[in-house]
């Protein structure tokens, strides 16, 4: 049975003088995707405020409407209201020390007849939750492709969308099915005004939460196993139409007469058939929408006794594993060689990074870029290749090796993997680079994903990832769950490193045994810091290498 919530004796905090239900803007931490929802109070619904439109003529229009599309996308750790700008959290750990998922997406469905606020509803759960990396489905997205003869109907508001033959459910449930356990997803972009899906589809990623909201979001038995909250928002039909008329009107450059012969004809009667009758399956129903901050409180407070946020990795349990075990077969150490020695002057030292702080930092740099070059030349030759022969302006011929694969990409972990690009990039001319930003909570010794950018289609590719050092690994675990979340194969995936210490190159090889591992050294231990013992002197390579390792008794001065 839903509880239903109503607030009308229950005394709430007033709002803040000139507080309103204002645009809320959500970008991505890349800001390649920046999204502004507008949602009305009940101050704002009236007539009044339509747009004034010259007189309509008696018959449909069929001018032509607005490009609106669908909304599907990932709400970063980048939150932006009225107010404030609220920076959560990085993304924890979203799987074991074995590399699989432990805990599933939790999803939210939303449903309610058009105009609802569902979407008011779910930006201000979203607000709430502060639980980074929500990702906010529409039902909108998965409309069906129309046929000429639908699109003709549809330009004269004879089609009916809220009708359930409407949508690709079948498509919606392998969808979110995927989403839920913290796969990578592409989602249709739905043109509302040719009625089509665009030929681009939008890649979605990292849910920690799933809201997914629509008209019919209950209406399909398959689509009600996959949701783990069920929420009814239960809004006032005079309400809704004059909303739908705004949206309609505003928004899609549709005329009064139009909407108003579609919502009689169309939209209130599939209300009646389809979607009202699914408030029985809702574990709650909200009155008012966006308005009810009690009905809000308690699906927040549901949702955080989930525990989502709960992480079961950390670096000390990583350094403590596999202790004793021998080196794996997936491991390959770059051959020493007359430059990879270091030169006398160095002393005992046997690698060029095995130094000490006093070490001239232009001969770090100059030493760090021949290894990487070294090692990236290295790596290419565990690569499938295939014999090739090109013929040259002289006419001689040259046997060759080509890749037999589609294409090599190169992943770096910013920012110390980025140093690496520049030799990739001189050996591989045209590859395509995409990169992956994990810090370490310094609270709880979680590493975090705060910034992802990977190229289209890479699950078909080969890929190099690229860190400069590895410690315990766990940076590397979750740059490799990334990757096969993005459909990489675990065996196409390659990581590369100029220095790893062991417990690091157990802790990737246990989870991911199928992932090639490459490295010009590998050493035993590790410091309370989880720096590389001998390492580059106990220090941190993007400090070294990007000069930002400034003594503490430095003055502003020097």
């Amino acid at each position: 049975m839903a509880m239903k919530i109503n607030q009308n004796d229950v005394q709430m905090p007033q709002q803040e003088e000139g507080e309103k239900e204002e645009d809320r803007s959500m970008s991505r931490s890349d800001r390649s995707v920046q999204v502004k929802r507008k949602s009305s109070g009940s101050g704002d619904d009236s007539l009044g405020s339509l747009p004034k439109h010259p007189r309509c003529p008696l018959t449909p229009s069929l001018s032509p409407r607005k490009r609106t599309t669908s909304q599907s996308k990932t709400e970063p750790p980048l939150l932006r209201t009225n107010k404030r700008t609220i920076y959560t959290a990085g993304r924890p750990p979203w799987y074991n020390v074995t590399g699989t998922t432990f805990k599933e997406a939790f999803v939210i469905g939303l449903c309610g007849g058009s105009a609802s606020g569902k979407t008011t509803v779910a930006n201000k759960i979203i607000e709430a939750l502060d639980v980074p990396w929500v990702v906010l489905l529409s039902m909108d997205s998965f409309y069906k492709v129309l046929t000429k003869d639908e699109q003709e109907l549809a330009a004269k508001n004879e089609y009916n969308f809220d009708h359930p033959e409407a949508f690709d459910f079948e498509l919606l449930v392998t969808v979110l099915r995927k989403l839920k356990k913290g796969k990578s997803i592409k989602v249709p972009v739905y043109d509302f005004t040719s009625h089509c899906r665009r030929k681009e589809w939008k890649t979605v990623y990292g849910a920690n939460v799933v809201i997914f909201e629509g008209i019919l979001a209950f209406a399909n038995k398959e689509l009600l196993k996959l949701l783990d909250m069920k929420v009814f928002v239960d809004t006032d039909s005079d309400i809704r139409l004059v909303r739908r008329l705004k949206r309609d009107i505003s928004d899609r450059g549709r005329d009064i007469n139009g909407v108003i012969k579609q919502y009689n004809k169309f939209v209130k009667p599939s209300f009646e058939q389809y979607i009202e009758p699914t408030v029985q399956v809702a574990d709650i129903v909200v009155p008012r929408g966006g308005e009810n901050f009690v009905a809000l409180d308690l699906i927040v407070q549901h949702v955080h006794s989930h525990g989502l946020t709960v992480s079961l990795l950390c670096r000390s349990a990583l350094a403590s594993a596999h202790q004793g075990q021998p080196l794996p077969k997936t491991l390959s150490v770059l051959e020493s060689t007359p430059q990879v020695p270091l030169v006398d002057r160095w002393g005992p030292v046997s690698h060029p990074l095995n130094t000490d702080s006093d070490t001239n930092r232009d001969e770090f740099i100059f030493y760090s870029k021949r290894l990487m070059r070294l090692l990236i030349e290295h790596a290419l030759s565990f690569l499938p290749l295939k014999p090739v022969q090109v013929e040259t302006p002289q006419g001689s011929i040259y046997e060759g090796k080509r890749l037999s694969g589609k294409r090599i990409t190169g992943v770096s972990i910013l920012r110390a993997g980025e140093t690496m690009e520049q030799a990739l990039m001189h050996v591989c001319k045209d590859i395509r680079l995409g990169k992956i930003l994990i810090q370490t909570n310094h609270d709880t010794g979680e590493p975090e994903l705060h910034y992802l950018r990977l190229p289209k289609d890479i699950s078909e590719d080969y890929v190099i990832l690229m860190d400069s050092t590895v410690s315990t690994g766990a940076a590397a675990l979750m740059a490799v769950r990334v990757l096969l979340d993005h459909d990489v194969q675990e065996d196409k995936i390659f990581l590369l490193s100029l220095l790893m210490a062991e417990m690091g190159v157990h802790s990737v090889a246990y989870a991911f045994p199928k992932v090639r591992i490459i490295t010009t050294a590998v050493d035993k231990k590790v410091n309370n810091e989880f720096h590389i013992i001998p390492g580059i002197g106990g220090c941190n390579f993007g400090d070294r290498y990007f000069g930002t390792d400034t003594p503490s008794d430095w003055t502003e001065s020097d």
